[in-house]
Formats: structure tokens, sequence, C-alpha cells
């Protein structure tokens, strides 16, 4: 398959020419890295009576989650298909310990999660390239007992993997869950693009008429409408469950979306390469705009630098030609002048010691300068106001800064003078080299 090939290719040229500059610069390559090694990923979320469990057992044609009015699975279940040699039910445990998988980085939430966390293996075909991963339904915070990990820390992170994401209602709960306000209004937008969401209102069957339906929906626009902070509302679908729902009642009354919800699920492995592509534009980009700023921020100090170093060099100059002469006037040491010598007295080693250690000590003085005074005000400065470093000439390079300006900062505030040595241009320079080129080439062949 032409896609898995391609995928395997940049995955060995994003490891090989940019993971070492993501950690050089204190930068998360995880979820890079992990996106690029399995496969395609739906991720579907919503309150705990909303029908998740249930649209995923039609898909796969079996039951495979519990189903119910009342929570009826609180963990991150990953549904796929593994082969026959490979166990049932994985659990948690065994799944952020498997560098095979992109569940590693979980491993930092603790224990509640891992016993919160498994893989169900299906003897699908369909899911042999392709997984869902149900999530625990969300609930009021102020109702909420303690989950023991940060669910929505979590949720992101699950999100940032996935290739599609199915955020589901239910008519009588339509977006009034805290944890939803929070999903949809801070943690989708940060950790995914919108065109990986889908909205879906599903057991519409319950409604008892059309004007129950349309006061459910209208109240679902409304509370999106608030969530998003947006007039124009994404197409929301409306589905049902045909295993419980009455079938005259749906095939009279309700609008028939089901084929296309399901249709746009299975779809979601011919994303993938782009999505891969996608996010490792976003993540190299945000790394292009650290490195620019650091480089700039080391030529500066280079330029101070150089700018001490000739007050220091002609000081250092003036001291070895002069300065034992200022001594002699003053102490009478040394006897003979370095000058006087060059004059036409009995020239020796033991003349260049005391201008030797006058100009040393002045090179050494400007060094302490440089690093104790020039350098700290220089960083302090900057620090600041780190924006000028970089250019933001577009509203695209503006949020990118918002964005890791923080980044930037915590990295500037580590340097040391000595660090003005490193070659960040180069770094930049195949950073540069590498969005230009090698991502280009990558786009044009999905495109062939």
């Amino acid at each position: 398959m032409l896609e898995t090939k391609l995928q395997t290719e940049l995955q060995n040229k994003v490891n090989k020419k940019i993971a070492p500059l993501f950690s050089k610069y204190n930068m998360d390559f995880s979820s890079l890295e992990s996106g690029m090694k399995w496969k395609p990923i739906v991720l579907i979320i919503g309150n705990y009576s909303s029908g998740k469990s249930t649209l995923i057992n039609e898909i796969l044609g079996t039951e495979i989650q519990r189903t119910g009015q009342a929570p009826t699975d609180d963990a991150f279940t990953v549904i796929t298909s593994e082969g026959n040699d490979r166990p049932k039910e994985v659990p948690g445990s065994t799944l952020i310990n498997d560098d095979r998988l992109p569940f590693v980085k979980f491993k930092k939430y603790g224990e509640k999660l891992t016993s919160h966390l498994c893989l169900k293996n299906v003897n699908s075909p369909t899911f042999q390239n392709m997984a869902i991963i149900d999530s625990p339904g969300m609930l009021d915070a102020t109702t909420e007992k303690d989950r023991g990990y940060d669910y929505m820390e979590v949720l992101g992170e699950f999100a940032k993997m996935a290739d599609l994401i199915v955020l589901m209602f239910d008519p009588h709960k339509a977006g009034t869950i805290k944890e939803t306000y929070s999903a949809i209004r801070n943690t989708l937008p940060e950790k995914s693009g919108e065109d990986r969401i889908i909205f879906v209102l599903s057991r519409i069957d319950e409604c008892d008429n059309i004007s129950d339906l349309v006061r459910s929906y209208g109240t679902l626009c409304w509370n999106m409408s608030q969530m998003t902070g947006r007039k124009d509302i994404p197409h929301i679908y409306l589905t049902y469950s045909p295993d419980v729902a009455n079938f005259r009642k749906v095939a009279d009354l309700w609008p028939q979306e089901r084929k296309e919800l399901v249709e746009k699920i299975y779809a979601a492995p011919n994303l993938r390469l782009n999505h891969i592509l996608e996010d490792i534009d976003r993540q190299v980009n945000e790394l292009q705009i650290v490195c620019e700023a650091v480089t700039e921020f080391t030529q500066r100090g280079r330029k101070l630098f150089r700018k001490i170093g000739k007050i220091t060099v002609g000081i250092g100059v003036g001291l070895f030609c002069f300065g034992d002469v200022l001594t002699n006037s003053l102490v009478s040491l040394p006897q003979q002048t370095l000058i006087s010598v060059l004059r036409g007295g009995s020239f020796s080693f033991m003349n260049l010691i005391l201008p030797l250690i006058l100009l040393f000590t002045a090179l050494a003085s400007g060094w302490v300068v440089f690093n104790n005074f020039g350098f700290k005000r220089l960083l302090q400065k900057t620090l600041s106001d780190s924006s000028d470093l970089v250019s933001l000439e577009n509203e695209y390079r503006r949020n990118l800064w918002k964005k890791m300006a923080g980044k930037t900062n915590e990295f500037l505030r580590k340097s040391k003078a000595k660090d003005i040595r490193q070659g960040h241009s180069g770094n930049l320079a195949k950073i540069r080299r590498f969005l230009e080129d090698d991502l280009k080439k990558y786009y044009d062949k999905l495109r062939s």
C-alpha cells in the first residue's frame, strides 16, 4: 500500500533529520513520533449517555462495549484487530510499556490511568488498518468524583493522536455537561484541527416528535455557539441505533444520516498520511520559530562579545606595550621596561612576563565583564520582550509565536555566555531545508 510505504519513509526521514533537533531545543517529540508509527485512530467522546458504546458495537457488528443509560465503562478502551496470536484483551500496564504502540507517553499519568486503559483485540479485517478508542463518559465537574488523573489532559493527548474525533451528544443533555464545554472550548482546539472533529446528536428516536427533536437540536446549536464562540455551527449528524429504535417511527420521522456517519468513520484511514504531514508541518514550524529566536539571540550575543572584545583587546595591547611603564613609575618595577629594552637594551624573556600578565589579565577581565554583566543584561532585556527576536509579519507567525514564546523563553533562561559559540544557524538551515524540500516532496507524492 502506497500510503503505508510513504508513512514508513517519512518516519525514517523525520527520525534522522528532525528528531535530534526537537531534543536539542527541549521540545516534545513523543506525540509526533507516536502518531507516525501506528495505525489510523478514531476517538469517540461524549457524555456517559450519548450512545458512544452503542455506535461502536454497531460499527463492529457485535457487542464489544457495554451499553446503558448510566455510566457503564470508565476506561479508555482501544478497539482494533491485532491478529489471532495476540490476547483478546491487553491491560494498560502492557500498553504503556510497548514501544511499538503509541501509548508509552501515558505512563506519566500514573497507575490510576493505567488501570483505566486497555486494548480489545477483535476479529475484523477492517480494524486491521484502524482503531477506535472509546472514552469514559464526560461528567459535570461539580458532581464528578476524582478520577485520579487529569482527564482533560489525557483526552487532549488522545485527540492529538486521532485522525477523526466523533463528539456525541444525546437529546436530554445537549451540550450542558461541564467537561464537554471544556473539551470544545479549550482542549480540542489546542490539540486537533477542526477538520478532524464531527458532531453527532444521537438517540434521536427517543424524541417524542419532530418538535421535540427541533427543540433539542436548537438547544445543542445554542450551547455549541457559546462553547466555540462562533455563530457558524458545523454540521451536526442526527442518528440513532437501529437495534433499539422503533423502525416505523424512524422511517417516518427521522433524518437518515447514520450511513454517512458510519462511512466517515470507515474512511478515517484515508486521512492518515495527510494528517501526519499536517502534524509534522505544524510541529516543525513550531521548532523553526524557536530555533529562529535562539539563533537571533546567539547572534546578538556574539555581536556584544565582539564589541566588548574589541575594547578588551585594545586595553590589553595598551597594557602589553605600556603597562610596565606605569608600574615602573609607581613601584619601580620592572627595572627595565619592554619599550626601553626594545630601544637598545638587552632583551630577554623576563622582559615579557609582566606585559603578558597584564595582557591576559585584561582579556580575562573582558570575559568576566561579558559573562557577568554584558550577557546577563542582554538575556534579561531579551526575556522582558523576546518578540523582536523573530519576524511577525502575518497572523500565522503571530499565532505561532504566541504559542511558542514560553518555550523559547524557557530555553533562553538556561543559556550561558559560552553558548553563543553554538551553531544554531546551521540547525535553522536544516529545518528550513526539511520544510521546503523534504516535506514538500511528500505533499506532492500524496497529491499525485
